[in-house]
């Protein structure tokens, strides 16, 4: 039996949650687009581009228009929305798009607003996005340099990796589990749905003696 308490839609502000990105240089935040009043000033912002945290007044006045030839818009879609007594919880992916001079870039969110009634106001006091996973394209490999690559790859004991080759594909294999290594370039390979990178590094005679397995910029040689 559901609360009684928990309602499907909010009565939150009105907005067009479709609507087109306002062209600005500070990451997408939808709530922007709401009259001030709508965002409580005292909620912090965690921005994509600074590793900080501000307030709404900050957040706003750091909004500049896009260069020229710059664009975008941002679609959101599997919107749901809980309400509980004068707390309403607000997720939805947003799809961007973003034209830069003519060239199309796109990027999926997941975002979550916290919305609280005070005085009869609704106001979004948190709100928190990630980043969906995307692989790199798919480069162009070099089979020639696939022997240097092969062989056995040992991060400690009893732990360790084959790389090996079948046909014009080079693949990684630990524990029983098998995956092909993708080209980003022809020295720099992934695995697809995984994040980071996996490399070969070279000693000062030019033959291959570790695997580096990079995750978040940090390496697992």
């Amino acid at each position: 039996m559901s609360d009684p308490r928990l309602r499907e839609t909010p009565s939150l502000p009105r907005t067009n949650w479709a609507g087109e990105r306002r062209s600005c240089t500070t990451p997408w935040f939808p709530a922007i687009r709401l009259p001030g009043r709508s965002i409580s000033p005292t909620i912090p912002f965690s921005l994509m581009k600074r590793d900080v945290l501000w307030i709404r007044a900050k957040l706003i006045a750091d909004i500049t228009p896009l260069p020229a030839g710059y664009s975008g818009t941002i679609k959101l879609d599997r919107v749901q929305s809980r309400i509980y007594d004068n707390v309403a919880i607000l997720s939805y992916d947003a799809n961007e798009t973003e034209t830069t001079f003519g060239q199309k870039l796109r990027a999926r969110y997941h975002v979550t607003d916290t919305w609280l009634r005070r005085d009869g106001n609704w106001q979004i006091v948190a709100s928190q996005a990630h980043r969906y996973y995307e692989d790199p394209a798919v480069g162009k490999a070099d089979p020639k340099k696939f022997p240097d690559f092969t062989g056995s790859y040992e991060l400690a004991s009893g732990q360790t990796r084959i790389v090996f080759t079948d046909g014009d594909s080079l693949f990684v294999e630990r524990n029983g589990k098998k995956d092909q290594l993708f080209p980003e370039t022809p020295e720099l390979f992934f695995r697809k749905g995984i994040e980071g990178r996996i490399l070969f590094r070279y000693d000062k005679d030019g033959k291959v003696d570790a695997l580096i397995d990079r995750r978040n910029n940090e390496d697992v040689i």
